[in-house]
């Protein structure tokens, strides 16, 4: 009997090579080749997506409900209004972060309003399924499960039932049989991913792909899994935390700007229905390298409290620490480099930490004159005016540039009792009188340092 030919694969991208070397040639990472058995080129035919002819657009009949409403509000709008029909959807994130726990939250909903759904896990049994349901109050029989590893099985199992939504939970376990690679190999993965995909689009089927992450925190598998599907989302948090964050990096059908916020329970996620609070939960607003921010995420204004620490480094073998969470690191060193050069601030020898309280990821220009007012007050160690709020763009010449959605900002900032709003004079026409709120409008940092009260 032959030896079966052996290959090389890139476990980051799939790349190909007859021989092992420490650097992937097709992505350049270093020590992902792994040795698989060479896959017969006519196992790799990828099955028929449609047999339909191609037609005018302007015949194509649109569904007559497009989309899925869960019925949960901060996953609804992290999915663009809810879950659009024959679409597939991939979600990762960290081990015991709680994705399973969403998903079949995800489940019972759906199938409380009468749809179909079927739950696929091929990590846990029926069983011990069935216990995480009754802790979760998950009780709908329109709501199936099954535990299956074998992608026929699978397909066997959807295609019979034909439900409205499915969910694979997870990719990393299932395996084609006919392919000589482990489970969760990146033939595996690409492989059963890409069939799953085909065979949903095909049925119209809603297909929702849980996924592990690797050390790093991207999901794991070759690259091109996240080009198969349409939509790929990333459940965050500490798991020694309440909160978790879900936050989308591809969608085809919506914003990717948009993040849902979720806290557990005993009995699962709740919804935060009122994200400010969250981020303003410890009211050090008062305290030195502490500012409010309003920040535009998605839809809907936030405020985020901006943490700033400068502390000289008193070692003069090593370089100085630049350190930022939640934040652009780009944009700090921006800002810095503005307050050393156009405001007179030494940082050349201090040590700075910046940190977004909340666990958000802030990457608009807006923030750039709280996180200046922050780093500025930690530098004079003096406090920002009590209850202020701040937002604008900083020039490379000390300026303050204007920002969008400044009306909305402000409301914000006014319905959660704040009492000065500093903000870009270019925004001050189109803000207008806002009662109950203080707006004053700076054109350069020297007028917010007085306005703040830095000065």
């Amino acid at each position: 009997m032959p030896k079966p030919r052996t290959e090389y694969v890139c476990q980051q991208c799939g790349g190909r090579a007859p021989r092992w070397a420490g650097k992937c040639p097709e992505c350049g990472e270093f020590n992902t080749m792994a040795e698989e058995i060479a896959r017969p080129e006519d196992s790799a035919r990828r099955p028929v997506l449609s047999e339909d002819k191609p037609v005018p657009i302007t015949e194509v009949v649109p569904a007559d409900r497009p989309r899925l409403v869960v019925g949960i509000g901060e996953f609804d709008r992290v999915l663009g209004g809810g879950i659009v029909v024959g679409s597939v959807a991939l979600i990762g994130g960290d081990p015991g972060i709680g994705k399973s726990t969403l998903i079949l939250q995800v489940c019972q909903k759906l199938a409380a309003a009468g749809h179909r759904v079927l739950y696929c896990s091929s990590e846990e049994s029926v069983m011990q399924t069935k216990l995480r349901a009754d802790r979760l109050g998950v009780n709908s029989p329109n709501l199936y499960v099954v535990s299956e590893t074998n992608l026929h099985a699978l397909r066997k199992y959807i295609e019979e039932l034909k439900p409205a939504f499915a969910v694979v939970d997870s990719i990393q376990m299932i395996y084609k049989p006919e392919n000589p690679g482990a489970p969760g190999t990146v033939s595996q993965v690409r492989e059963c991913a890409a069939e799953l995909t085909f065979m949903a689009k095909r049925n119209g089927i809603s297909l929702f792909i849980v996924g592990h992450v690797t050390k790093d925190g991207s999901i794991a598998g070759p690259r091109t899994l996240e080009h198969v599907v349409d939509a790929v989302f990333y459940f965050e948090g500490d798991r020694f935390q309440t909160f978790r964050l879900l936050r989308g990096v591809k969608n085809r059908f919506g914003s990717t700007n948009e993040i849902g916020i979720f806290e557990m329970a005993g009995s699962g996620l709740a919804e935060v229905t009122n994200p400010s609070e969250l981020f303003l939960a410890h009211d050090s607003a008062s305290a030195e390298g502490s500012v409010v921010v309003a920040s535009f995420i998605g839809s809907r204004t936030l405020l985020i409290e901006i943490q700033a620490l400068t502390t000289p480094n008193t070692h003069a073998e090593q370089m100085v620490a630049r350190r930022v969470s939640g934040v652009d690191r780009d944009r700090m060193m921006l800002v810095l480099a503005v307050l050393a050069r156009r405001c007179g601030f030494a940082t050349s020898k201090e040590d700075v930490f910046v940190n977004a309280v909340g666990g958000v990821h802030i990457e608009e220009p807006a923030v750039d004159l709280g996180m200046a007012l922050a780093l500025a007050s930690s530098l004079l160690a003096r406090p920002v005016a009590e209850r202020t709020v701040a937002f604008g763009e900083i020039g490379l010449s000390g300026e303050v540039r204007g920002v969008t959605q400044a009306l909305a900002r402000v409301a914000e900032a006014r319905r959660l009792g704040f009492a000065r709003a500093i903000v870009p004079r270019d925004n001050a026409k189109s803000i207008g009188k806002e009662e109950g709120i203080k707006v004053v409008p700076v054109s350069n940092l020297e007028e917010a340092f007085v306005e703040a009260q830095l000065q």
